[in-house]
This record gives C-alpha cells, sequence and structure tokens, in this order.
C-alpha cells in the first residue's frame, strides 16, 4: 500500500474539477484570443455538417484567423458518434497535427474532438482508453493538448466534462472514456447558438440536462463510495457531494422555470439562455458527482433502436437522441431510487416546480418526482415511454443485457442494481399515461 492510500472503506473527501467558463452571448468572438493566450498556432476546428452551415461557426474561425491562427476544420463529425467515427476524427488529428483544438457544436462534437486530441496524442488501440468491461479503461499517459470547446446546444454539458461518448458498433450499445484528461481547457458558452435550435433539439438536449441534474443529486453520496488506492486515483464520478449539490439545485430550479418555455416559443431569448445556463450547472455538478441508472438504460435503448426518428434530426436512420433517450426512463427510476432518500427526492421535486406542500416524503417522494417529471415530458412533447420509440415487454431483457456494462454508472446509484432490477424499470417505462 502506497504512504498516501486510504486506509479506511469509504472515501472521507471530495474532489472539484472544473474548466475554466466564459459564459455570455456574443462570447464565441473571443476564441481567437482565448487560443492564442494557450498558445495554439494551428487550430484542428470541430463541427458537424449542421452546424458548420451557421453564422456562429464562421464567427469562431474568422476570430481564430484574425488572431493569427492557422485553421483546418473537420466537419464530418458524426451526430451520435460511432467508433468508426471517433476514429476517423482520430486519423484527420493525427494527419493535421494541430497544437489546439476548438470544437463549436453539440455534445457529439465536443466529444469527437476529445477523442481525436487523445488519440492523436497519445496513440492506442481504440479498445485501451475505453470504460471497463467493454475496453481497457487504461489511464491516459499524460496531458493532451488544449481545447477550447464551445457548444451550442444547451444540453450535454460535455464542455465542462472529462467523458466522451460514443455507439461501439459491434456491441450495439453506448460506451465512452472517461479521463480528466479529456475535460476541456476552456469552455466559451455562448446563448446565441441556441437561437436556431429546432423546438425538438432543446426539449431533448434541455431534457438531459435536468437528468445530469437529477442524477447527480441522487447519486450515492461520495462518503458510501469506496476509497481510491491513491488520491489521485479518485474518480470524476464520486456521487453526490456538496458541490455537485449546489449546481444540481439550481439547474433543477432553472429548468423548472425555463424549459417548456425555450421549447414552445424560440423567440423566448430569456428562457434559452437560462436553460443554456443550467446545462452548464448540470454539466460541471455531473462532471465531479456522475450520474447513474437512467444514463446506464439510456445507451441500451439508443444502441438497441430499430425504426424509430426523431423529428428535427437530420437523416432518416434509426435515432432515439441521448436526451430522450435518457429522460424515458427517468420516472421509472426514481420511483424505485426515492426510497434511497425520500426527502432528497421530494426537495428535488420542489425544485422543479412540483407542489410538495401536502406530500409526505417517505411514502409519496417517488411518485411526485416521477410524476412531475411526465408532466414536464408531456410540455415538451416527449413520447410515451420507450413503447412509443419502438420497444415492448419483450425487448426488456435484452436492454437490461445492453446496460448492465454501464458498471461505472450504475455503482454510482443510491442503490444496489442487478439486471433483475434493470429488466423490471426497463418494463416499468414502457408506458407512463
Amino acid at each position: 500500500m502506497s504512504c498516501c492510500a486510504h486506509h479506511d472503506e469509504f472515501d472521507s473527501a471530495f474532489t472539484v474539477d472544473a474548466s475554466r467558463v466564459t459564459f455570455g452571448r456574443g462570447c464565441v468572438r473571443e476564441v481567437g484570443d482565448r487560443a492564442r493566450a494557450l498558445g495554439m498556432t494551428r487550430v484542428a476546428l470541430f463541427s458537424d455538417a449542421t452546424v458548420s452551415a451557421l453564422a456562429l461557426f464562421d464567427t469562431a474561425r474568422q476570430s481564430l484567423r484574425d488572431a493569427g491562427i492557422d485553421v483546418v476544420a473537420y466537419t464530418d463529425t458524426r451526430v451520435e458518434p460511432t467508433d468508426e467515427s471517433f476514429r476517423a476524427a482520430a486519423a484527420f488529428a493525427t494527419d493535421v497535427a494541430p497544437d489546439g483544438y476548438v470544437s463549436v457544436g453539440g455534445g457529439s462534437v465536443i466529444d469527437t474532438a476529445k477523442a481525436a486530441n487523445l488519440y492523436a496524442s497519445h496513440p492506442a488501440d481504440f479498445l485501451t482508453y475505453v470504460n471497463a468491461p467493454v475496453g481497457a479503461g487504461a489511464a491516459v499517459p499524460g496531458p493532451l493538448a488544449p481545447h477550447i470547446a464551445c457548444p451550442t446546444t444547451s444540453g450535454t454539458g460535455s464542455e465542462v466534462t472529462g467523458i466522451a461518448i460514443f455507439d461501439l458498433l459491434s456491441l450495439h450499445a453506448k460506451t465512452g472514456i472517461a479521463s480528466p484528461a479529456l475535460r476541456p481547457t476552456e469552455a466559451l458558452v455562448d446563448p446565441d447558438g441556441t437561437d436556431t435550435l429546432p423546438a425538438n433539439v432543446v426539449a431533448c438536449s434541455g431534457l438531459d440536462v435536468l437528468s445530469h441534474a437529477l442524477e447527480s443529486y441522487t447519486a450515492r453520496p461520495f462518503l458510501r463510495r469506496a476509497a481510491p488506492p491513491s488520491p489521485s486515483r479518485r474518480p470524476m464520478s464520486q456521487g453526490a457531494n456538496p458541490w455537485s449539490d449546489l449546481g444540481s439545485r439550481e439547474a433543477l430550479r432553472l429548468l423548472g422555470r425555463y424549459l417548456e418555455r425555450a421549447v414552445t416559443d424560440a423567440s423566448d431569448r430569456e428562457a434559452r439562455e437560462q436553460t443554456m445556463w443550467a446545462a452548464t450547472l448540470a454539466g460541471i455538478a455531473f462532471g465531479n458527482a456522475g450520474v447513474h441508472v437512467p444514463h446506464a438504460m439510456a445507451y441500451a435503448v439508443a444502441g438497441q433502436v430499430r425504426r424509430f426518428h426523431p423529428d428535427d434530426y437530420p437523416g432518416d436512420e434509426p435515432l432515439v437522441p441521448h436526451g430522450m433517450s435518457v429522460i424515458l426512463n427517468a420516472p421509472a427510476v426514481f420511483r424505485v431510487t426515492a426510497e434511497t432518500d425520500p426527502a432528497r427526492h421530494l426537495d428535488a421535486a420542489g425544485h422543479l416546480g412540483a407542489d410538495v406542500r401536502d406530500a409526505v416524503a417517505e411514502t409519496d417522494a417517488g411518485t411526485v418526482l416521477a410524476d412531475h417529471l411526465i408532466a414536464m415530458m408531456r410540455a415538451v412533447g416527449m413520447p410515451n415511454g420507450l413503447g412509443a420509440v419502438g420497444y415492448t415487454g419483450a425487448d426488456a431483457a435484452a436492454l437490461a443485457d445492453g446496460a448492465w456494462p454501464q458498471q461505472r454508472l450504475l455503482g454510482n446509484a443510491p442503490l444496489d442494481v442487478d439486471r433483475a432490477m434493470l429488466a423490471d424499470t426497463f418494463a416499468r417505462a414502457l408506458r407512463y399515461w
């Protein structure tokens, strides 16, 4: 045992990590100055086909050029990335050999830039860094090139986390790479980027934010997580802690007040700006606490989809957007987890705007929270449970098998999870109204 390893069974401290965040309308114009200050001279500018056609992308590219920086754009990012699309991006980065990265787009774009930076900086077999048990879960051996993330959706929080998520095609399941090294150096969070988002994209990404906040708030408390073998190996997903609670509570309050407005009225700039701020707060929260069962289940829902394709998303291939795949499980999950800390679940419902005045935490928390989540889902046009995106009760076992490899997330749940519990929860998530 090393000299500084914990001798206790459980951890007794938590660590706060965050990117530098600049928030405000028009702040993407700062990217050239920020990049130059980080020493960048040749930037790989990541985006996707949709975002690269927007004025915001041109603003970022021009800002970089005005700062005297050589810019090489990569706009082939896939929405909902795969191991193949990550490999293609890494090959591009290896070939271009930039000394810095800028990502302008949603979580798919930011995650793709993270992966390209990782494999170009520290080449390895693809599965080397992928979370165990799917991959080897190897530690990133050193620092990456600086990365400035400019999110265009009020959702994933990827701009402030060290996580990159993708579909592993051979498994028909999502998995990811998680390391503090992947966390972007800086985030420029410009609400102007959300003004052009279609309603369903705002809804799905906003509900992902809600899940980040709610899962972080209800995660296994950090004092109930096993002590790391050494302090430097404390996981990013360290469980609910006082720091993550702050961001989670405020994100829930903002979403309860503004999300429906942001979805139903594209001209409501206040609502879209406040939803973007909630996304930043929830990203910082779950980047330090971690999410749990709804997200673990979501990776199976997205990975096994057969026919469903949502409105407002490009292409026509089967797709359950990430935020949708998460929120469809959430009411069923929180009915189960409420018993682990009824007061905290009821408190979360109250922050979201539920009427909790006559509720008794011990008996009502799960129902009040689940019912309020369902009401919010209906208000922003979500499908009625997993059945509405093509699943039936016959799929519950296969979905449970798909979620089971997400041990990094399941281990962060406030209760012990087994396959039977997952299958039962999938079954309960088929229909809500």
